[in-house]
């Protein structure tokens, strides 16, 4: 009995462990899945584009297509670099006076080949002025108008304006502006149809000296007595013949 009593008790030992066994531990809370960072946009304010740079006054000249001996001097000179430090450097701006190519062929021969290096930048600053002008600002300037070749009694221009024209003087050359090439508030170019001259680089030739009145030549003075003398002895003679006759004729 008892040797039953034991093996009924490991039976339910045995069973007892088996089920024990076969239970499933708790389960575990699932984690939630990581969210993936969310990228704001940066509240950054906004670049503005660099502003443009100055407008090339050598290809506006081209383009307009009759200003080719005007834009050959420029670069000859290297006037185009200093147009491009004014502009990049002020906020004046600038205005150009561009004689047209029919223009330079008016000039005398060789006047431009008479100029030095020096000369010939100088000729060509006093055809820009370094400030920006439209048609209705000329009629506001003051007389003598500056130039980047300066204003001074070497290179004076004057502008005078009516209600149709613009009239430039330079004391050799007086011409007013034919058209305008370009302008954008900040560069202004304008056709002229003479090349604008200064005294300082091209004087006018010396007057030749007036002629004298021509005056009757001085007789010396014993010259002139012995005239005298002479004439009275004729007239002695002269005398003494009609007398000498009239006496004849009385006998």
């Amino acid at each position: 009995m008892e040797h039953y009593l034991f093996s009924f008790s490991l039976l339910l030992l045995i069973l007892h462990c088996t089920n024990t066994l076969s239970q499933s531990p708790a389960s575990a809370p699932v984690a939630a899945p990581a969210q993936a960072p969310t990228h704001r946009p940066s509240h950054r304010p906004h670049s503005s584009p660099p502003p443009p740079g100055p407008v090339d006054v050598i290809q506006i000249l081209l383009k307009a297509g009759h200003f080719t001996a005007f834009v050959r001097l420029i670069k000859a000179t290297h006037v185009d670099t200093q147009l491009t430090s004014q502009l990049n450097s002020s906020t004046d701006g600038i205005t150009i006076f561009a004689p047209t190519d029919a223009a330079f062929s008016n000039l005398r021969a060789g006047a431009l080949g008479s100029l030095n290096d020096r000369e010939k930048v100088a000729f060509l600053q006093f055809h820009i002025l370094p400030r920006f002008l439209s048609t209705s600002d000329f009629q506001t300037l003051s007389n003598p108008v500056m130039t980047l070749a300066g204003s001074d009694s070497r290179y004076p221009m004057t502008i005078s304006t009516t209600d149709s024209s613009v009239t430039i003087n330079t004391g050799l050359t007086k011409t007013s502006l034919a058209n305008t090439v370009y302008t954008d508030k900040q560069v202004a170019i304008y056709e002229i149809d003479k090349v604008l001259l200064p005294k300082y680089l091209f004087p006018p030739a010396a007057a030749p000296a007036p002629a004298k009145p021509a005056e009757s030549p001085e007789i010396p003075k014993d010259v002139s007595g012995a005239i005298s003398s002479v004439l009275h002895y004729n007239w002695a003679v002269v005398l003494g013949v009609v007398l000498v006759t009239a006496t004849m004729f009385s006998l």
